[in-house]
């Protein structure tokens, strides 16, 4: 549901409706300026910058950004810098603005609540996108691919404005300081310094029952609950615990020690969502009759109407669903720059086109998923597998690692109707992504090439309806 798909128009639907909508922070600052150069159709991003606090930001970045009617269909997107260990207050405060915008429109015109999904593996951006997020009012925040241990006393350091750290993964030997990543709320305010800020709840994504121990132990504040994702989520999967078999086809192959103990995780203390596989009126009443709270749900959503996935991409693998039932689904070892399994959607019976893909020219142009790493002097660099080969073994990268790797920045920019036309003269291609219950979604469809947000969830619905039967009888006796 990354950059861009659970946009905040999805979000806004889902949390008018009384569940709680969640948008994605991933990339947002960049799809923000995107949004912008492509004129802002019905202006929705100049209202949500109108409410920002800091107005010379928003002016700063519509006399930057910001095209009427939208850049030539040719012209090439006006890129921002990539992230590094330390930036400029503009580029912290672009992303702000941006992070901001995304939660102030999903919760506009409703009193339901608004969460934001930030991954931990992407570790640059996220203060001051979480410090935007805060300064629209954002209710929970969602963080996996990594172990967030340090966001809840993050979370705590910026509802009071004050300077917060963290960790930055660093590749290779100790430097002679910690490499952190620091953000000061203050340096931002000419004035006096607003009121503290709602303090969101915290829900960290989890696939096994040791990390949920080990952050309840050594997080650095409060921890709200848990999302337990499992390998059949979309996007990035953990990867198998022990050692690494796969199938016929390549993919990984999961067993009992990847699977999270719900009654352990319940003796805990806290409440917990199932994720991955819970797309269904089935999946809801199993979940709930396991104790969990409830059930996150992408794929369905995804494809609904208010998603932020682009139109035709949406409807070319809906009308394949209809037809056949589904769609195939590959968890690609080595799609992903991280080392994650990746999900990919296997359109017509491809992999999103994947020869048409590798012939695309390498290039690192966004950087989210770039990997910091100790040069001989001493200092950070970056380098990432998907940027050009020469480039990345002269970093100090292992040819192998580049090897089936795809620039997934450019491709689910692409994804969200945002593709960069490069300076090669050809436009970036998308590399869909989904969970695994698209292999079945044509059972929810019924034919449908068309559905809503409100129609996923009644069908979800469905399932709570049929735990609460199931227990009003078992108490009747």
């Amino acid at each position: 549901m990354g950059i861009g798909v659970s946009s905040w128009s999805l979000a806004r639907a889902v949390s008018a409706a009384g569940q709680l909508g969640v948008v994605s922070g991933t990339c947002i600052d960049t799809l923000f300026v995107r949004r912008l150069q492509d004129g802002d159709p019905g202006g929705h991003l100049r209202r949500a910058m109108e409410a920002f606090p800091l107005p010379q930001v928003a002016r700063d970045a519509l006399e930057s950004y910001f095209i009427e009617g939208g850049k030539a269909t040719d012209a090439s997107y006006k890129l921002l810098s990539m992230w590094r260990q330390k930036v400029d207050q503009a580029r912290e405060q672009i992303t702000m603005l941006a992070s901001f915008a995304e939660v102030y429109l999903a919760k506009e015109g409703h009193s339901g609540q608004v969460g934001i999904n930030l991954l931990t593996k992407v570790q640059m951006p996220n203060l001051p996108t979480l410090y935007g997020a805060m300064l629209a009012g954002v209710d929970y925040v969602l963080m996996g691919a990594g172990i967030p241990r340090e966001i809840p006393g993050v979370l705590d350091g910026l509802a009071q404005h004050q300077p917060v750290a963290m960790r930055l993964d660093v590749e290779g030997p100790a430097g002679e300081e910690p490499d952190l990543l620091t953000f000061t709320p203050a340096d931002h305010w000419e004035g006096a310094i607003p009121e503290d800020l709602h303090r969101p709840a915290f829900l960290p994504i989890i696939a096994s029952n040791s990390l949920a121990r080990m952050l309840l132990k050594k997080a650095t504040g409060r921890i709200d609950g848990w999302i337990v994702e499992g390998p059949t989520a979309g996007g990035h999967n953990a990867p198998p615990r022990g050692k690494l078999e796969t199938n016929e086809r390549g993919e990984p192959l999961y067993g009992e020690r990847d699977a999270v103990d719900l009654c352990d995780l319940g003796s805990m203390g806290l409440p917990f969502w199932l994720a991955g596989g819970t797309g269904s009126p089935e999946g809801m009443r199993a979940a709930l009759d396991a104790g969990a709270a409830g059930v996150q749900v992408g794929t369905l959503f995804a494809f609904a109407e208010e998603s932020g996935l682009e139109p035709e991409l949406r409807t070319r693998v809906l009308e394949q669903a209809a037809r056949d039932g589904g769609v195939e689904i590959f968890t690609d070892l080595r799609a992903s720059p991280t080392g994650f399994p990746f999900k990919v959607v296997q359109i017509d019976g491809t992999n999103a086109r994947k020869d048409q893909y590798e012939a695309r020219q390498r290039i690192c142009d966004l950087g989210y998923l770039r990997t910091a790493y100790r040069m001989e002097n001493g200092r950070v660099g970056y380098r990432c597998p998907a940027e050009p080969v020469k480039t990345y073994v002269a970093k100090g990268g292992n040819a192998e690692d580049v090897v089936g790797r795809k620039c997934l920045c450019n491709a689910l920019m692409a994804d969200v109707g945002h593709a960069q036309m490069q300076k090669w003269g050809e436009e970036e291609r998308p590399l869909l992504t989904s969970g695994d219950d698209l292999a079945q979604i044509g059972t929810f469809l019924k034919g449908r090439t068309r559905y809503s947000a409100q129609d996923v969830l009644e069908h979800l619905m469905e399932g709570a309806e049929m735990a609460a039967s199931s227990t009003e009888a078992a108490a009747a006796g």
